[in-house]
């Protein structure tokens, strides 16, 4: 892979994952945590994305064949979380959402999952090591520095938004992001039952 092709299937991958997109919903999970953990839990969730899409670099062509698992159902599955992720954010329960850990703070989901390592990512990851499966190495560099890119984007970026918004324009965009999202979410189901019902 040339210097062109790599740089290509960064940028690819780093629409994708599509950082300034989730800048808002990051903002979102992280309104209830204590400002001196926002820092670790955003590392660690970055960190937990990271993890998977390495492993599905690796083991994910293999774990899809083993299961027999048809690649749109990922579109739909993730639809289906992003579609009750974007509900609570237009109606928040007074019991905090959105999958949280022991500490009240995101776990895993929806921050690692679906929104930085997500169906479409995954799929984007299965569909580089099936192209080139002998230069792995590079395809593990592709992800890894797009993955830089999306970490530097939403560390960078964030708390200048929440400066600058506050939390009456916080609470503003978080019900625009959740009725963008209801619609992204539709679309995405969509979109997999439409491949699954044309033979893939």
């Amino acid at each position: 892979m040339d210097l062109k092709a790599f740089i290509a299937a960064v940028f690819m991958l780093t629409l994708v994952m599509d950082p300034l997109g989730n800048i808002i919903m990051f903002l979102t999970a992280l309104k209830e945590v204590p400002p001196e953990r926002k820092r670790w839990v955003l590392v660690r969730e970055l960190a937990v994305a990271l993890g998977i899409m390495l492993f599905f670099l690796f083991f994910g062509k293999y774990i899809v064949s083993f299961l027999a698992i048809d690649p749109t159902a990922l579109s739909v599955a993730g639809g289906i979380v992003l579609f009750v992720i974007a509900l609570q954010m237009i109606f928040p329960m007074q019991h905090t959402h959105f999958g949280e850990g022991p500490e009240g703070e995101p776990f895993i989901v929806p921050l690692a999952i679906p929104l930085v390592a997500g169906p479409s990512t995954l799929t984007t990851i299965l569909l580089f090591s099936l192209q080139q499966p002998s230069k792995l190495e590079l395809w593990v560099a592709v992800v890894v520095t797009a993955w830089v890119i999306t970490a530097v984007i939403l560390g960078g970026l964030s708390d200048f938004l929440s400066r600058l918004l506050g939390k009456r324009g916080l609470l503003a965009m978080e019900k625009l992001m959740g009725m963008i999202l209801t619609t992204i979410s539709v679309q995405m189901v969509m979109t997999g039952l439409k491949q699954f019902l044309n033979g893939g």
